[in-house]
């Protein structure tokens, strides 16, 4: 090996410039070179990549909950009107394996299921006809809230791309929103699409917050608003701005009403945690006659909603006493009147299934499902 040595670095290369110490003190330099573009490169914000690798832990058992016999105790009526229960049948776990599951939106022509992990910045694919799980997106800029549009496109909530998108039919992305008065939005959260083609999102901001749920960057927009956007002409316009962290949001099924939930909570005591609802005009993007509608929800807070067909508002519940974690639902008038049990935090919840009976349910590191006797409303 030394002869070879030598024999690649004769006496007469030294003279002519190949000096060993000279060649290593520039491979040393050009190996700190590279470093330094690489921390340079790291400062940047990445292409819709974080730095949250997937979780390699053991997930739950999937199937349904430990002791559960019918009619199943996980699901508990408060009021005869709940149709909480299709009788014969129970909550399920049907896929696992997530760091924080959300905003789930069902696509009937294809009998799936889309839901966000965000942490892990994709959105997953639940076939409902063989219970396949497959990834749909990745990266998928951190999203959170999705929706169906009446054409059958998703639309999208993004953190790290502080957007909201719509995935045309053949797969190509357009931005709907992405600044308002010449600013990026802070970062779009929970998402819902009017009969008129308005799209109505929520802008709280909590996905520049940290680099867990997107990438840290700085508040551009002042208040934490509710927005709408035009369906004709795509301009954005504020249509609240009192809240203090709004989250999720869902028309009535008449669209009469919007509910629209404030988790202010998690910005310190005496902070809000409720619902509050709208009287709404859907083609002036107009908000009146603000009430709450339910409250009873700290020291816990509910994140998401949807509507049945009878007007009954189901939401996620949480971060409180974990005898409450599930899903609860208020009658029209904001009576609490029944609860669905789940033995993790739930995020937010879906109707879905062929006759909109199947309500799917996000609950932190897994996907739950539970026949009801109630209907999702059309309206998404």
């Amino acid at each position: 090996m030394t002869n070879m040595l030598r024999r690649e670095f004769p006496a007469d290369d030294v003279r002519a410039g190949l000096d060993r110490r000279k060649l290593m003190k520039g491979v040393a330099a050009l190996a700190a070179t590279a470093a330094t573009a690489t921390a340079a490169s790291a400062a940047e914000r990445p292409l819709g990549e974080t730095g949250v690798r997937l979780r390699d832990t053991q997930p739950f058992p999937l199937g349904p909950l430990p002791g559960t016999r019918y009619p199943d105790a996980h699901i508990e009526a408060l009021d005869k009107s709940f149709k909480g229960s299709a009788g014969t049948g129970a909550v399920e776990r049907v896929a696992t394996g997530f760091r924080w599951a959300e905003g789930p939106v069902y696509f009937p022509a294809g009998r799936y299921l889309l839901f966000s992990d965000i942490p892990n910045n994709r959105i997953m694919r639940y076939s409902e006809d063989d219970g396949h799980l497959s990834v749909y997106r990745q990266p998928s800029m951190n999203s959170n809230g999705n929706t169906i549009d009446r054409e059958g496109r998703l639309l999208t909530c993004e953190h790290s791309g502080r957007r909201v998108t719509r995935t045309e039919l053949d797969g190509s992305i357009t931005v709907i929103a992405d600044k308002y008065q010449g600013k990026k939005l802070n970062a779009p959260n929970d998402i819902a699409v009017a009969s008129d083609g308005s799209i109505w999102f929520t802008d709280p901001g909590y996905g520049i917050k940290g680099d867990y749920e997107g990438l840290k960057e700085p508040f551009e927009q002042d208040k934490h608003n509710v927005f709408r956007v035009d369906p004709k002409s795509g301009e954005v316009k504020v249509v609240a701005d009192d809240f203090v962290m709004p989250n999720g949001i869902v028309f009535s099924p008449d669209e009469k009403k919007l509910y629209v939930i404030d988790t202010g909570l998690t910005e310190g005591e005496g902070n809000p945690a409720w619902i509050r609802a709208f009287d709404v005009d859907i083609g002036a993007g107009k908000l009146s006659n603000s009430k709450v509608f339910a409250k009873d929800f700290a020291p816990g807070f509910t994140d998401g909603m949807r509507c049945d067909t009878d007007g009954n508002v189901w939401c996620s519940m949480g971060w409180g006493d974990p005898k409450e974690d599930g899903v609860r639902c208020y009658n029209p008038e904001g009576h609490l009147i029944g609860k669905i049990h789940l033995p993790e935090t739930v995020a937010n919840l879906t109707f879905g299934g062929q006759q909109r009976n199947r309500l799917y349910i996000c609950g932190s590191t897994s996907l739950y499902a539970v026949y009801t006797s109630a209907k999702g409303a059309m309206k998404p």
